[in-house]
């Protein structure tokens, strides 16, 4: 995988295993954590995110929308666990994207 690629392809040819591996993250993490936080998160921060992949690091990373938790209107957490589970999440939907296109 190169970046060039994953760019052009991931909304195209490689969209089906894209939303595949960001269901798995979604249902992995609504299984360990509050169901309304993981839904809040996906909702609206994900939904607003890219993910990429890197040359230099041969790596995938999603990037996020601006204040995160100023998007996270539709549930009430405190900014800490918030962060902490989103960090987690997006570890999670990183490495699921390595394994899925690495």
């Amino acid at each position: 995988m190169d970046a060039d690629t994953f760019d052009t392809q991931k909304y195209v040819e490689l969209f089906p295993q894209l939303q595949q591996a960001y269901k798995s993250v979604f249902n992995r993490m609504n299984e360990q954590y509050d169901s309304t936080l993981i839904h809040g998160i996906d909702q609206q921060v994900l939904n607003e995110s890219e993910p990429f992949y890197d040359d230099e690091t041969e790596s995938f990373y999603v990037d996020l929308p601006d204040d995160p938790y100023g998007r996270l209107t539709a549930v009430e957490a405190e900014k800490d666990r918030f962060e902490a589970v989103l960090e987690t999440y997006v570890e999670e939907l990183e490495a699921e994207l390595e394994r899925t296109f690495g």
